[in-house]
């Protein structure tokens, strides 16, 4: 595992399956959450993922500044987890930043990156049209978030009820 891209809807199991992925990797594990506690729900969320991962990972908080914090989690990680890009996406876009500018900075810090590296997000545009200008350009800008990671992964996995799906790399070819 290289530079892997893990894709699914919502409570897929993509999360879970980028995690087994990355532990399978030994040392001192980086796991960066873009996810911001802003109700209790998401606290008691957050707190179950980080109960879930143990001892070998730090977790670093991020919600705008991606790159600057996968330069820092890689210099102390033997590999590291994103989740989600997703997440990170609507931080922007709630703050006004400029995705592509951030995407851009994103991109040169992957591939930077000295150690595995696994990204996680959700696959938004295989439903219905939205009805409102704001969720439109959001399932837009996701879409073309996640073809600039799938374009640089070595590795892009969808995983769907559970079952991951190769899609690209040298999973896909050795089964």
């Amino acid at each position: 595992m290289t530079r892997l891209f893990v894709i699914g809807g919502a409570r897929s199991g993509k999360s879970a399956y980028a995690q087994e992925r990355v532990e399978a990797v030994p040392g001192r594990l980086g796991f960066i959450a873009t996810a911001q506690a802003l109700d209790r729900e998401m606290e008691q969320r957050i707190a179950r993922h980080r109960e879930d991962r143990g001892a070998r990972w730090r977790t670093f908080e991020v919600s705008i500044n991606l790159p600057d914090a996968l330069g820092e989690a890689a210099r102390s990680s033997d590999a590291v987890l994103i989740d989600c890009l997703t997440l990170w996406l609507s931080n922007l876009m709630l703050a006004e930043c400029d995705v592509d500018t951030m995407t851009r900075g994103l991109v040169s810090a992957i591939a930077a990156c000295p150690v595995p590296l696994a990204l996680v997000a959700n696959e938004v545009g295989m439903g219905i049209v939205p009805e409102n200008a704001l969720a439109r350009r959001f399932r837009d800008e996701a879409g073309r978030l996640n073809k600039v990671i799938a374009a640089i992964a070595q590795e892009v996995v969808l995983v769907t009820a559970g079952i991951p799906l190769f899609l690209k790399g040298a999973a896909m070819e050795t089964d």
